[in-house]
């Protein structure tokens, strides 16, 4: 669970920092970056609940 988190921790960060450079700098290929991202982190997302939901069972 913990690696989890800093999987979704640390894509996020990613995230962030492709998304500032095109909203800031209009950088296109942030954008797609910032997009696989987000795509990425909805997987992650996905998978957390996963274990989260199998952890609240115990």
């Amino acid at each position: 669970m913990k690696e989890l988190i800093e999987k979704i921790n640390g894509e996020f960060e990613a995230f962030a920092k492709e998304a500032q450079q095109q909203a800031e700098k209009g950088n296109k290929a942030a954008g797609t970056r910032a997009r696989k991202s987000a795509l990425e982190l909805s997987k992650l997302f996905k998978e957390f609940r996963k274990v989260s939901v199998e952890e609240a069972k115990k």
